[in-house]
Parts: structure tokens; sequence; C-alpha cells
């Protein structure tokens, strides 16, 4: 009987592990695309999982979903005024280190587009 007991303890801890490695690797993919590779919309997919696993599955798309928006809301805007559109801002909810990286690309739009109407306003003046 011991022996049976030992024999699920066993396949229970195996099932673990490969969950966990599963999740892991998952979770890694994620970081790796975002993280070190520069691209973003990667998504973790783990098939089985439940519970504390999903959760965390979920998660981890849930935050790189999050910032893939910003980052391509960002790279929008920045686009935009690398092509002289000084009219295009920030809009999605940013936080922390990117909600201070908004700011910054935001106003940048702002004087730029301010600097190009005083240019525009002298040269009139000054074509008169």
């Amino acid at each position: 009987r011991a022996r049976g007991g030992t024999l699920v303890v066993r396949q229970a801890s195996t099932t673990l592990g490969c969950r966990l490695n599963a999740v892991a690797g998952a979770v890694r993919g994620v970081a790796g695309a975002g993280g070190t590779e520069g691209r973003v919309g990667s998504r973790a997919g783990v098939r089985g999982v439940a519970g504390t696993w999903k959760d965390l599955t979920d998660n981890v798309n849930f935050m790189a979903s999050n910032l893939t928006a910003q980052v391509r809301n960002i790279a929008e805007v920045a686009t935009a005024v690398a092509k002289g559109d000084l009219s295009k801002m920030i809009t999605v909810d940013l936080r922390c280190v990117i909600l201070e990286l908004q700011g910054t690309v935001n106003t940048v739009g702002v004087l730029l587009d301010a600097f190009a109407g005083y240019v525009t306003s002298e040269a009139r003046e000054y074509g008169n």
C-alpha cells in the first residue's frame, strides 16, 4: 500500500514538474521576445493548465498585451512626428517610466508644433 502511495506522489510530482516547465518556458518566451529581441505582441500559451498556473499565464499575457499597446502607441506617435505630423499624441493609459516617456514625447510634439508655427509666421512677415 505504501508503494502505491509513493507511485501517486511520484506521478503528481512529475505532472507538476511538467506543468511548471511548460509555464516557465512560455513565460521565458514572452520575456525573451519583448525584453531581448524587441518583438512585442507575444503571448504565453500553455495547454491544459488551470488554477494558479492559468492565472500566472493569463497575467503574463495581460502584462505583455498592455506593454504592446503602450509601445505601439508611442511608436505610432514618434513615427508621425518624424513624418511632420505634429498633431498625434500618446493616448494609451501609461504608468511609471513609460508615463514619463509619454510626457516627453508629447511635449516634443507640442514644442515642435509651436516652433514650426513661429518659423512660418516669421517667414511670412519677412517675405512681406
